[in-house]
């Protein structure tokens, strides 16, 4: 493992012509503070992360300095928000400070709050500490999850204040992604009529993602159709999951299929399809339910800005598609949630019922299907019975899964092989809201241990991990109905 001054640091995207990006020197933190840091995202880099505590490597991922090599840029692009155009968009608070190669992968280092670029129009270009620590813990907990996501190298805090609705601390975070490239790049190529702009970053993202497309008959629909599949999947996983993003706005969505830009996103607690977690959307426009109807026309969308380079009716068909693959995916994961094999199709009826009885039992999402697989035990089965608010829902329901499991070839009593499938899909550890705003709050006072802690366990949230019990326990009722803004 190395130091932060001893990576394999290449200029990739600044090979691209530079309408994309604009340089910028990042603007550094006073008396910055290592919150926390992640090995596994460190790992991906080769980098010994025990080494950014203190010294010149703190310095160096808290804007206080760059290294010759890293030539920071801040990426202009444009995008839909909230179904409306934005011309003015781009990198306003974060930089690409530099990329690394690690076997045969180059990964950008992304710097999150490192103050005012070209792009930040009437903001200050600042993170402050509270959505940062959000954004950090939730990038590992979806990679502990198996949800492609964008990871969180580390977490800044500092001394310099920061003005939101009260006084705030800044704070830094270093995002690390395979592409920082979103839909909103090609709607400003295509938007702005740079053609051959669109056509050149079009070829670029194959060549470093996709060069095996190179090879096929038509490489640029079969790009398009490749986003379509990837974005289908990661809408089914964060469905199956119960994560709502919040801010699905183009430039928030990843070319690659990573989840990415954690704003005002919540894990459900109480199941209801109709959550709204970002308390800006005052029409429910990225509510929970709403996500894949959100994905399909951003897709749309990108498939408008690619017309110059394909026909508009082969983009039809391939974005035809989205419904098909969303829906297999979200089958086969709720199947397996439910302890079910073979054919997801034919689990349909019951994943159905599943989710309308947690609707209208209000039933804990998480706690529901974590207990699943202990439900052919008579207490279990009670407690979660004792949870629902509509007692002869539930017990309709009951009858329906035991007649799915025995359609399935299962009993109820044949339990073990279903329990370690059920167990390995039904996490027992989420980001709970109200966890990350008492780890926020201990950090504010200087405390930085359940940040540490948090990250620890959501790491491996499917494992027991018996000495964190209590942050596997149902919510308080003020967790379930804090606000989260886009203000960072």
């Amino acid at each position: 493992m190395n130091s932060i001054f001893d990576l394999d640091y290449v200029l990739d995207f600044q090979t691209l012509p530079d309408t994309l990006y604009s340089p910028v020197t990042p603007s550094g933190l006073l008396n910055p503070k290592l919150v926390a840091a992640s090995q596994s995202t460190g790992d991906l880099l080769g980098l010994d992360v025990s080494t950014l505590a203190s010294g010149d490597p703190l310095k160096l991922i808290s804007g206080l300095g760059t290294l010759n090599i890293w030539q920071p840029i801040a990426m202009k692009y444009t995008g839909h928000q909230f179904g409306y155009y934005n011309p003015d968009l781009g990198d306003g608070r974060g930089l690409l400070i530099a990329q690394v190669r690690h076997n045969d992968t180059i990964w950008d280092m992304h710097l999150k709050g490192a103050g005012k670029t070209p792009y930040s129009r009437q903001g200050d270009g600042r993170a402050v500490l509270r959505s940062s620590i959000r954004e950090f813990l939730c990038s590992e907990a979806m990679a502990g999850l198996g949800i492609p996501t964008s990871r969180a190298l580390s977490v800044v805090d500092s001394d310099s204040p920061v003005y939101r609705e009260t006084q705030e601390t800044g704070a830094m975070v270093i995002r690390v992604s395979e592409s920082h490239i979103r839909f909103g790049h090609f709607e400003y190529c295509s938007f702005t009529q740079q053609h051959d702009l669109l056509k050149t970053l079009l070829d670029y993202v194959i060549d470093r993602h996709y060069p095996e497309l190179n090879h096929s008959d038509d490489p640029y629909l079969n790009f398009y159709s490749l986003t379509v599949e990837k974005t289908a999947k990661l809408m089914a996983q964060w469905q199956a999951v119960g994560f709502n993003h919040g801010v699905m706005n183009t430039d928030n969505m990843s070319i690659i299929g990573d989840t990415f830009d954690y704003g005002p996103f919540a894990f459900l607690d109480d199941y209801d399809p109709q959550f709204i977690c970002n308390h800006s959307d005052h029409e429910g426009r990225y509510r929970f339910s709403q996500q894949p109807n959100i994905a399909n026309w951003n897709l749309a969308v990108l498939a408008q800005a690619l017309l110059p380079l394909i026909e508009k009716d082969k983009l039809i068909s391939k974005l035809d598609g989205f419904s098909d693959l969303f829906t297999t995916e979200f089958l086969k994961l709720m199947s397996l949630k439910l302890g079910l094999t073979g054919d997801s199709k034919a689990h349909k009826d019951i994943v159905e019922s599943t989710l309308s009885m947690l609707a209208r039992a209000k039933m804990d999402y998480t706690y529901f299907f974590r207990n699943l697989s202990n439900f052919h035990l008579p207490e279990v089965c009670d407690t979660l019975r004792n949870h629902c608010l509509d007692i002869v829902q539930f017990d309709k329901w009951k009858i329906e899964y035991e007649a799915a499991l025995k359609n399935n070839g299962q009993s109820l009593s044949e339990y073990i092989d279903r329990k370690k499938l059920m167990d390995q899909v039904n996490p027992k550890y989420i980001l709970r809201n109200y966890l990350a705003q008492e780890a926020i709050e201990a950090a504010q006072k200087g405390d930085y241990s359940l940040v540490q802690t948090l990250h620890k366990i959501l790491q491996h949230p499917f494992d027991e991990q018996p000495e964190f019990d209590e942050f596997a326990k149902l919510p308080p009722e003020w967790g379930k109905t804090l606000e989260i803004s886009c203000s960072s």
